[in-house]
């Protein structure tokens, strides 16, 4: 019996080890989370203004530019994964990377050659497990992005989009990421990016006439500054996205971790109650056994 109780006591320190370490990252991922929230809040007039103006620039000229024109045949198509760089929130890595997953076979099947950066220690350490090949890999930032990150990333992406494609370029780019919509609700999302498909984000339909916009010095020149600062705009607001995403789904997941730690410590003490109790009834018993015994000679 008093095995027992030292085995179950020394569960209960465990736990409680435990249930310090998940309660201090629940609140480190609460207070990180409201500034993600407030960041992604604060991208979305520029993002919406700045769409608003290439919706006009690519819908009122004739201009062929490469980043909005179709191209007549796609071989290959590049896949940015947008993943996170530590564990420990819930299913949130392990949900975009089964949406790129099921993104890769869509993609294949049509007939399209993969080309596939990732962004996200976890990412690149599912790739790396399985020996897949990757493009180019970027990590460390994925709690808090800077525009300098997304900047990083877009670059490398129109680079490669604008090469030949038998040097090595692609078609077209895709975005696979976390979409934070509330605190309780992250989807993982697919964005194409280029060649660019211009639409605002949770913009209703609307019959407002469009201002009227003067190009100088021309649209080509307009395009050719415009459309990179689209991309990494898309980039970016993309990267904020995931890392509140990130954070939410930490917050829940320590929580959840904090709730677990608390019925098991009750568990554990309830069974160590009843293992000192039978050890009480146990001594009990043999002293009135030894009693009884003595009495009797």
């Amino acid at each position: 019996m008093g095995a027992q109780m030292r085995v179950y006591r020394q569960r209960i320190r465990s736990v409680q080890a435990t249930k310090k370490i998940t309660r201090a990252m629940e609140l480190i991922a609460a207070s990180r989370v409201v500034k993600a929230r407030q960041r992604v809040v604060e991208s979305g007039p520029y993002t919406h203004a700045l769409t608003k103006a290439l919706s006009a620039l690519a819908t009122y000229s004739n201009e062929a530019h490469p980043l909005i024109t179709e191209k007549s045949e796609i071989k290959r198509a590049a896949v940015l994964i947008i993943a996170g760089d530590r564990g420990l929130s819930g299913g949130y890595n392990s949900s975009v990377i089964k949406e790129s997953e099921q993104l890769v076979r869509r993609l294949r099947g049509e007939g399209k050659d993969i080309s596939v950066y990732l962004c996200g220690q976890r990412a690149v350490n599912f790739y790396k497990f399985r020996h897949r090949p990757f493009a180019a890999q970027w990590s460390g930032f994925s709690d808090a992005p800077q525009y300098s990150h997304a900047k990083e990333i877009a670059d490398r992406l129109i680079a490669d989009f604008t090469m030949d494609i038998d040097a090595g370029g692609n078609d077209e780019v895709h975005i696979v990421y976390t979409r934070f919509k509330s605190m309780m609700t992250q989807q993982p999302r697919v964005l194409r990016v280029v060649p660019l498909e211009v639409v605002e984000d949770d913009a209703p339909a609307s019959t407002e006439v469009l201002p009227l916009y003067a190009f100088e010095p021309n649209v080509e020149e307009v395009l050719e500054a415009l459309l990179p600062k689209y991309v990494t705009n898309r980039v970016y607001t993309c990267l904020l996205g995931s890392a509140a995403s990130q954070l939410a789904a930490q917050q829940r997941a320590m929580k959840s971790a904090t709730d677990n730690a608390d019925a098991l410590i009750k568990t554990y003490t309830r069974l160590a109650n009843q293992a000192r109790q039978a050890e009480i009834t146990q001594e009990i018993s043999e002293i009135v056994g030894g009693s009884n015994a003595l009495a009797s000679a």
